[in-house]
């Protein structure tokens, strides 16, 4: 059965929202009650497109993807979504401060559902972001904000390699 077939019938009102957590746990609230309410104290309306694609990217814990990794996720579901409302959503999500973009290279950004402030690891052969263990990193003398400007965060973000073994190193 394709996941969006309960999302679907969740959003139209047909089924209940499910009542357990992904441990199995009972839930107290119901998820989709619980995300519509999370969209509007962010300022957002929460219409049909992005409680479906909020759904996705919230419903399965802390991760990182990108807006072709949603779309994907939202056309295995049957949401029925372009990928430039994919795009827009998740940029308005961002401004809302549901979601963190990371920006690891010029072609792709990543979103993050954990929006605190974090560092990452980045898995350049698997293009998979990762979030770093709180080690206490820190970041000393920093320079200062050009006049009429503020340093609004400082990000970290390791980029790992799988080791070549010793005889394989190229020069």
């Amino acid at each position: 059965m394709s996941e969006l077939l309960p999302l679907q019938a969740i959003l139209n009102g047909r089924v209940p929202a499910p009542q357990l957590e992904a441990n199995g746990m009972p839930r107290r609230g119901c998820p989709l009650s619980d995300l519509r309410d999370r969209l509007r104290r962010a300022g957002l309306r929460p219409t049909r497109q992005r409680l479906s694609l909020g759904w996705l990217l919230f419903g399965r814990g802390d991760r990182h993807l990108t807006a072709e990794m949603l779309y994907d996720e939202a056309m295995r579901a049957k949401v029925p979504v372009s990928l430039a409302t994919v795009y827009n959503t998740l940029h308005q999500f961002t401004e809302a401060g549901l979601l963190r973009q990371l920006a690891l290279d010029g072609s792709k950004a990543y979103f993050d559902t954990n929006p605190s402030e974090h560092h990452h690891f980045y898995l350049e052969d698997e293009n998979q972001v990762i979030d770093m263990p709180d080690c206490g990193i820190t970041v000393d003398s920093l320079p200062e904000a050009p006049e009429g400007m503020e340093i609004a965060g400082v990000e970290v973000i390791v980029r790992l390699r799988r080791a070549r073994p010793a005889g394989r190193r190229q020069s």
